[in-house]
C-alpha cells in the first residue's frame, strides 16, 4: 500500500526567490535611467535644480541628504521625469524598502486629558492700563500746550513782535526708504578693461543661479532672494545658467543687458571681456 502526497504538500511553494525581489535599486534605476538617455549627473543638476551632490547621493540609494521622507520622494518624482522615468514605481519601492508613509495619528484621550487639567491663567487687566496711560498722555499733552503759550505770551510782550508759525512744533513725516539706483556710467568706467565682470541681481523675485568660469570651476550655484546681488569675475569668460531669467537684472562689464526674458524661463548664457555678447 502507498501513501500518497496530502494536499497540503501539494501547495505551490512561495517564490522567494531572488526574482521574485526588486533587481534593481530606485538609485540605480534612476542612474541607468539618465545614462540612456545620455545626460550627465550636471545636466539633470541644472534641469530639476536638485543639487549635484544631492543627484549622486540618491542614485547611489543614499537619501539622508534629502533631508526626510518627503524631500526624499519629491527628489525622486523629479528625476525620474527628468529621464522620462514612470515616477509612481520607484516612490513606492522607496516607501517599501525605508517604511516611508503617513505618521500615525496622535490619540485623542491623552490632548483632552492635557487640556482638562491645564491650571486657568489669567491675563493681565490690560483696559485699565490704556485707560491709565490715556489719562498720563492727555495730562502730559494739556501741560505742555499751557506752558507753551505762557512762554510765547511773555516773548510777545517784551518783544512787541507777532507771533510765527514756525514757533509751533511740525511733526516729521518719516519718508520711505529709496530703492537702490542702477549702477551708473562711473560704475560703468570702473569695471576692469582686462577682465569679464558679471552681476547679477535678483529684483522681481527670486532665482537659482549657477556661474563657473573659463576653467570649468563653480563660482556659485545657489537661490538669489529677492533684492540680493552676486558679482562673479574671471579672466577670460563666465557661463551662467539663470533658473528664473524674468526675475533677473544682468549688468555684464558694467552695461545692463536688456533682453526680454520671461518669468520661469531658464537661459544658459557666457560672457567674455568687451561688449556684452551672449555666447
Amino acid at each position: 500500500m502507498s501513501i500518497g502526497n496530502s494536499p497540503e504538500d501539494e501547495r505551490p511553494f512561495e517564490d522567494v526567490s531572488e526574482e521574485a525581489r526588486p533587481s534593481v535599486s530606485v538609485g540605480r534605476a534612476l542612474q541607468q535611467a539618465r545614462i540612456a538617455a545620455g545626460l550627465t549627473v550636471d545636466d539633470v543638476s541644472t534641469a530639476t535644480r536638485v543639487r549635484i551632490a544631492i543627484v549622486h547621493a540618491i542614485e547611489a540609494d543614499d537619501f539622508a541628504p534629502c533631508g526626510g521622507d518627503v524631500y526624499a520622494r519629491g527628489h525622486i518624482r523629479t528625476l525620474a521625469r527628468a529621464v522620462d522615468l514612470d515616477p509612481a514605481p520607484l516612490i513606492a519601492q522607496y516607501e517599501a524598502e525605508h517604511g516611508g508613509g503617513r505618521p500615525a495619528p496622535t490619540p485623542a484621550a491623552p490632548l483632552f486629558e492635557a487640556e482638562r487639567i491645564r491650571p486657568e491663567r489669567r491675563g493681565p487687566n490690560w483696559t485699565a492700563a490704556m485707560v491709565a496711560a490715556i489719562v498720563v498722555v492727555i495730562g502730559f499733552v494739556g501741560f505742555t500746550m499751557v506752558k507753551g503759550g505762557d512762554d510765547g505770551g511773555k516773548e510777545n510782550v517784551a518783544d512787541g513782535a507777532t507771533p510765527s508759525k514756525s514757533a509751533s512744533p511740525t511733526p516729521k513725516s518719516e519718508k520711505p526708504a529709496e530703492p537702490e539706483p542702477e549702477p551708473s556710467d562711473s560704475a560703468i568706467a570702473a569695471a576692469p578693461q582686462d577682465k569679464v565682470t558679471v552681476q547679477v541681481s535678483a529684483v522681481d523675485g527670486r532665482s537659482w543661479i549657477f556661474a563657473k568660469d573659463h576653467n570649468g570651476r563653480q563660482l556659485f550655484d545657489g537661490l538669489l532672494k529677492q533684492g540680493e546681488s552676486k558679482t562673479f569675475q574671471d579672466s577670460t569668460k563666465v557661463n551662467l545658467v539663470l533658473g528664473d531669467a524674468g526675475a533677473i537684472d544682468l549688468f555684464v562689464n558694467g552695461k545692463k543687458i536688456e533682453d526680454d526674458w520671461q518669468p520661469g524661463a531658464v537661459e544658459r548664457l557666457t560672457y567674455t571681456k568687451g561688449d556684452p555678447q551672449a555666447g
